[in-house]
C-alpha cells in the first residue's frame, strides 16, 4: 500500500487558529484556541481523512511553510511567544 500524503494548514484566525486538512480530494477544517489545540484538532482530522490508511505522511504547514510551522509549534512548546507570521 502506498503512503497517503497529508496536509495540514494552520492559520492564525483572529484570537483563534484555523487548520484544514487535505487529502486524496479531501479537505476537512477546524478552528482551536491556541496553536497547540489546533495542533491536536489537526490530529483528530488526520485520523478522520485517512480511516483505514496506516501508511501516511503529514507534513505541517503554517500558511504553506512548513519551516514557519516548526519554529512557532516550536516556540509555543517552550512556553514562548510564537514569532510574528506573515
Amino acid at each position: 500500500m502506498s503512503t497517503l500524503p497529508i496536509t495540514a494548514n494552520y492559520r492564525r484566525n483572529g484570537d483563534d487558529w484555523a487548520v484544514t486538512v487535505r487529502a486524496a480530494g479531501k479537505e476537512l477544517d477546524a478552528t482551536a484556541p491556541g496553536l497547540i489545540a489546533a495542533r491536536l484538532a489537526a490530529d483528530q482530522l488526520v485520523e478522520e481523512i485517512a480511516v483505514g490508511r496506516s501508511a501516511r505522511a503529514v507534513v505541517h504547514l503554517l500558511d504553506g511553510d512548513a519551516l514557519a510551522f516548526s519554529v512557532a509549534y516550536l516556540h509555543t512548546r517552550a512556553g514562548l511567544a510564537p514569532p510574528p507570521t506573515g
